[in-house]
């Protein structure tokens, strides 16, 4: 009997104004996922970072595949800005679309949480990149209904908050990267108060870092202090 094979995938970190977007898909066999679903397996948002980091070293062992893509600030900023695409939810469905190309053929079936409000939305701008016929299942809150896509999004969140504690060995606190988070704020206000520029890892476009550099009134053109 052939084995069915299917993919999650899922993001983490596209609200915070610091460090990249973490974009993972996850290749099981569908005989897999009840067995995770049984150990926990279910939205990262809802888990504990020693729950995730338990869970993920896990998932890791049991998928087939893990695919995960790291999205910078700069690529973010230029689709944000619609100097690559049109805007965020474009660049993810594209990223996410050359992940799908990439995948073993014997993936039959694709689950992914979409950003944009309708499904058809988000298949639609799929489809535009997509290189090969494959199911899709894209919907809203995915990570909560489909048991591998909550295993996608615990990587991604893993690795996105790898990313965060490496800038944090070079850069000393920065918080969670979230433009609520106090200690980020003050870490950017510092920053551009000392250096009249925002750090390399900040998102540029986000009304966050704008709203910092018009208080301390840095020329965007020269990135200096007035």
């Amino acid at each position: 009997m052939r084995r069915k094979f299917v993919a999650g995938i899922d993001e983490a970190g596209r609200g915070p104004v610091l460090g990249p977007m973490v974009i993972c898909a996850i290749v099981l066999h569908e005989t897999q996922i009840p067995v995770l679903k049984n150990l926990g397996i279910k939205d990262s948002k809802t888990l504990t970072p020693l729950q995730r980091k338990r869970l993920a070293e896990i998932i890791e062992k049991n998928a087939e595949k893990i695919v995960v893509r790291k999205v910078e600030p700069r690529e973010i900023d230029a689709a944000v800005n619609k100097i690559s695409v049109d805007n965020l939810n474009e660049l993810e469905a594209k990223i996410i679309a050359e992940i799908i190309n990439e995948l073993p053929e014997e993936v039959e079936q694709v689950y992914v949480d979409t950003p944009d409000p309708t499904s058809e939305k988000f298949l639609a701008r799929l489809k535009k990149y997509l290189q090969r016929k494959i199911k899709i299942t894209a919907e809203n809150h995915a990570d909560r209904k489909y048991t591998i896509v909550a295993a996608a999004s615990i990587i991604a969140k893993v690795k996105r908050d790898a990313c965060i504690s490496q800038l944090k060995k070079i850069y000393g606190e920065i918080g969670s990267g979230y433009p609520s988070d106090p200690k980020t704020i003050a870490f950017l206000e510092k920053w551009v108060k000392t250096w009249g520029n925002l750090p390399p890892f900040a998102r540029k476009s986000w009304k966050t870092s704008k709203n910092i550099l018009r208080l301390y009134k840095v020329d965007n053109r020269t990135n200096k202090l007035a």
